[in-house]
């Protein structure tokens, strides 16, 4: 998600070997540390939603097996 940004920082790294320390790859630095942070949300949300999938499957197995201790 972040490919082109990481490329284009490493790029000015490469072209501005002194000037990077004050400041040309800012910008750069910036829009990174946006994108990754909007992939981290993504991946948040994804692993939320897989974890109370998986909440629910285990409470319907622990309602399931009380139902069986139940009937023996």
């Amino acid at each position: 998600m972040c490919a082109e940004i990481i490329e284009a920082f490493q790029k000015c790294h490469v072209n501005h070997p002194v000037k990077k320390f004050f400041g040309e790859c800012t910008d750069l630095k910036i829009k990174l540390d946006q994108c990754f942070r909007q992939e981290k949300a993504l991946k948040r949300k994804a692993n939320f939603e897989e974890s109370k999938k998986f909440k629910e499957r285990l409470q319907a197995y622990k309602r399931e097996m009380a139902e069986e201790n139940k009937e023996h």
